[in-house]
C-alpha cells in the first residue's frame, strides 16, 4: 500500500498555498500492542519509530510495524480521527485494522531497505 504523496510542487501562483496530507496510523508490536498516532510525514514518523528515536510507549514496548493508516487532507479531520480511534475498545480497532490487513503485515517493510535497518539517521530526529 503506497504512501500518498499530497504536497503539491511549490509555484509562484501558489507560493502561499501548500496542499499537505495529514496520516492517522496503528502501528502493532509482534504481540499485537496497538498505538495510534499522528503525523504530517508517515515515512520519517515511522522510521522514528522503528529506529527508537520516539522515547515512549512504543519504545519501551517494541511496536514498530504498521499496521494500518489513513489520509487525511485536513489536519483537525486527522486529530478527531486520531482520538475516534484511541477511543475505541481494543476489538474494534482490531476490527479496523483486519479489514483493510487480515495478516497485519507491516505495511512499511519495503520503506527503508537495508538503510532503515541500521542506525538512526540523525536528519530525521523531531527536535
Amino acid at each position: 500500500m503506497p504512501v500518498q504523496v499530497c504536497h503539491s510542487e511549490r509555484s509562484e501562483e501558489s507560493a502561499l498555498k501548500m496542499d499537505r496530507c495529514y496520516y492517522v496510523y496503528i502501528l502493532a508490536s509482534r504481540s499485537r500492542n496497538l498505538y495510534t498516532g499522528v503525523t504530517n510525514n508517515l515515512i520519517r514518523r515511522v522510521y522514528e519509530h522503528n529506529q527508537g528515536l520516539v522515547e515512549a510507549f512504543t519504545r519501551r514496548y517494541r511496536i514498530h510495524r504498521l499496521v494500518h493508516f489513513e489520509v487525511f487532507a485536513y489536519v483537525r479531520e486527522a486529530i478527531a480521527r486520531e482520538k475516534e480511534i484511541k477511543a475505541w475498545r481494543r476489538e474494534k480497532k482490531i476490527s479496523l485494522i483486519e479489514s483493510r490487513n487480515p495478516a497485519w503485515d507491516d505495511l512499511a517493510s519495503e520503506w527503508y531497505g537495508e538503510a532503515g535497518k541500521g542506525r538512526a539517521d540523525p536528519s530525521l530526529r523531531s527536535g
